[in-house]
């Protein structure tokens, strides 16, 4: 059986990065976008990952364009706007796709584990999955939730 920690995923930088350096973590997964009316919870993402950081959180943003084409740049375009605008210093990993054939495999499984209010696929950017210390998904926040309402459930699982 798959668990979170089988999956790997390519860092901004190239560099493959296994879920295993994540074990004993609690990790807050989100797909993001440049161009979106919720990218601003860049901000709150980053104040998240401040507050929580050293007590054992890691939060992984990975850039999708599959809704309406609002990442279209290049990886290395997406990784400069986040760092510049918004100051990002989370783990950002390369472009994919969140639903769909082509589906990052770590995509298709979180959104088997844990389903929205409207079944298995992301509905938009900025759907958020919260795994525990043992890579289980405890809790899905939808595009409109932002950071800031998710500090008592992250305290909880800490």
């Amino acid at each position: 059986m798959k668990s979170f920690y089988n999956f790997t995923a390519v860092k901004m930088n190239g560099q493959e990065v296994s879920m295993e350096d994540y074990r004993g973590k609690v990790v807050l997964i989100v797909n993001t976008a440049s161009k979106c009316g919720f990218t601003p919870q860049f901000e709150g993402l980053e104040e998240l990952y401040k507050k929580f950081h050293h007590q054992g959180v890691e939060i992984l943003g990975f850039p999708c364009n599959q809704f309406a084409a609002q990442d279209a740049g290049t990886n290395e375009e997406i990784e400069a706007f986040c760092k510049m605008n918004y100051g990002v210093t989370f783990t950002m990993f390369q472009k994919i796709d969140v639903n769909g054939d082509d589906a990052h495999p770590l995509y298709k499984w979180l959104r088997a584990e844990k389903h929205g209010l409207f079944g298995d696929k992301i509905k938009w950017n900025f759907t958020k999955f919260l795994l525990d210390r043992d890579g289980e998904v405890i809790a899905r926040f939808a595009p409109s939730t932002e950071p800031e309402k998710m500090s008592e459930a992250i305290e909880n699982v800490l």
